[in-house]
């Protein structure tokens, strides 16, 4: 029950960011460094994941076979994620449709979730050992490969990200169909930037993906140094960096890593309760790692190591993989312990077809089929008379 409630908390929080979050700042991702409301919803769904997952592997009866299904079941995900977040779904302001293959968007929302799904199914799979759990150290040898891979995962990501150097480089602007784009260069030739210009997450990205298959509508975008309207988009200031307009994608391929590792964390919370029946113990087990891992992501944002969704920092992960593990502890005590689950019940629902409910509202893929009915003119359509997309 909590798993299903924690999806609808993140539906509609997926929802709400995408619809409100022009209107109500808290709403709406922060444009660099520091954490909104925003911030938490990819977090809470990798975790819910990871949850879930502890309890679809349970015990695989062919383990060649469980992979074969969850290597299917990415490759799914990963197309839907492209298709609608490739660039060939536009935006509700925008009444065409269709992408050039030379320019699609290669990761996504969707995508990260189908990458961070099918190496935590895997190790879930593989990487478990047979051993009797009665105790929370007993649990911890059981599961000690994964959380070695968790490990490793996080200690490759530091290094790439404060120790790989990032050049000199350039992107261009496209402007009138006759006009020559416009060419900008961005000065680097640092180590260990965290910063929008030259950090390690984007020159990976801009190396391996290419900087057409990037998201062209940057989240620093929104950042002051890039917008007169911050902490919203807007026109350039006068003397804004070169960088401003740059493609960055928020769900790159380093990020992703560290969104792998929020997986395995909700992975761990369920594996507690697949091995401990009693409310308490529980609870118990699940708010010492929560603890640990929110004073962690506190400390680690104030030694230096900010908070960063679009980086994926370590901090990050550590801050909202213990909010996450607060809010599933206290559904779980609210539904399951103390039997507040009367008015839970409508949610059921929503919470089983999570992805589905998604798909059709944050994807734009129902406001889209409201706008192809309209009178006259496409745009005097049903979505401009309620004041969406107009």
């Amino acid at each position: 029950m909590e798993v299903i409630e924690l999806n609808v908390i993140d539906s509609k929080l997926m929802i709400l960011v995408d619809d409100a979050g022009g209107l109500i700042p808290a709403l709406n991702h922060s444009p660099w460094n520091g954490l909104t409301i925003a911030d938490f919803v990819m977090p809470f769904f990798l975790f819910i994941v990871g949850v879930a997952l502890a309890f679809t592997y349970k015990k695989p009866s062919c383990k060649v076979d469980a992979s074969r299904k969850a290597v299917l079941r990415a490759l799914k995900l990963l197309a839907l994620g492209i298709f609608l977040q490739g660039g060939y779904v536009h935006r509700v302001s925008d009444l065409t449709f269709g992408v050039d293959l030379k320019q699609i968007r290669l990761m996504g929302i969707l995508q990260r979730i189908a990458v961070a799904y099918l190496i935590t199914a895997l190790c879930e799979i593989w990487l478990k050992r047979e051993d009797i759990v009665n105790s929370g150290s007993s649990l911890l040898r059981k599961y000690r490969y994964q959380w070695a891979l968790a490990l490793f995962l996080s200690v490759i990501y530091l290094c790439l990200l404060y120790g790989m150097y990032v050049p000199d480089w350039e992107y261009e602007v496209p402007t009138e169909p006759s006009s020559e784009p416009m060419k900008f260069s961005v000065k680097c030739g640092v180590r260990g930037d965290t910063g929008p210009a030259c950090n390690v997450v984007g020159m990976i990205d801009r190396s391996l993906l290419g900087l057409q298959h990037l998201y062209r509508r940057p989240i620093y975008a929104r950042m002051p140094e890039c917008s007169i309207n911050s902490p919203d988009y807007g026109p350039l200031p006068p003397d804004a960096p070169s960088w401003c307009q740059a493609p960055f994608d928020p769900e790159g391929l380093l990020s992703s890593v560290m969104a792998i590792v929020t997986c395995l964390v909700g992975l761990h919370y369920g594996h507690i309760i697949l091995h401990f029946k009693n409310h308490r113990i529980r609870i118990l087990h699940w708010m010492i790692p929560t603890s640990c891992l929110v004073v962690s992501g506190i400390a680690l944002d104030l030694f230096g190591m900010h908070v960063n969704k679009v980086l994926y920092s370590f901090s990050y992960t550590c801050l909202t993989a213990g909010a996450a593990g607060i809010l599933f502890a206290g559904i779980y005590l609210m539904v399951d312990v103390c039997g507040y689950s009367r008015m839970t019940s409508i949610f059921q629902w929503i919470g089983m077809h999570a992805l589905m409910i998604y798909v059709l509202a944050a994807c734009n893929i129902f406001p889209i089929f409201l706008q192809g009915f309209y009178w006259g003119n496409p745009h005097n359509n049903i979505l401009k008379l309620i004041g969406v997309g107009s």
